[in-house]
């Protein structure tokens, strides 16, 4: 969604920028923009933790091993990421969602995720 050129939040502002260290996003541009292509749609930007990450390792995608060959530090509690709207719902749903950054979180995760429980889950 695009308003004067800009990606909106769920806020309906202009989204905000998620994490430049480590650098975030589906284009690695610090954004949660959800670009053609990103079938993941990773448009929540959330404060990891270490349970969250627990979480996503388990279910393969292991976000705190460093991979250099793709410029990845890897995660550490606190940090900001830009997440799949798919794994924070599963998260969700196994009590392990990582708060929520509002003003830095694509609105189109909408589509899927109601606004009320990204309220309820935001910093």
């Amino acid at each position: 969604m695009s308003n004067n050129g800009y990606d909106l939040n769920v806020l309906g502002d202009p989204l905000e920028t998620c994490s430049l260290s480590p650098m975030t996003g589906f284009m690695r541009s610090g954004d949660c923009r959800m670009p053609e292509g990103d079938t993941g749609r990773h448009g929540v930007c959330a404060q990891v933790t270490q349970a969250f990450l627990d979480f996503t390792k388990a279910r393969g995608n292991d976000l705190t091993t460093p991979m250099p060959q793709y410029g990845f530090p890897g995660l550490k509690p606190g940090d900001r990421w830009c997440l799949c709207a798919s794994r924070w719902e599963e998260a969700l749903d196994d009590g392990v969602a990582p708060p929520v950054i509002l003003a830095a979180t694509h609105k189109a995760v909408t589509d899927t995720i109601p606004l009320a429980e990204l309220k309820y889950h935001s910093l």
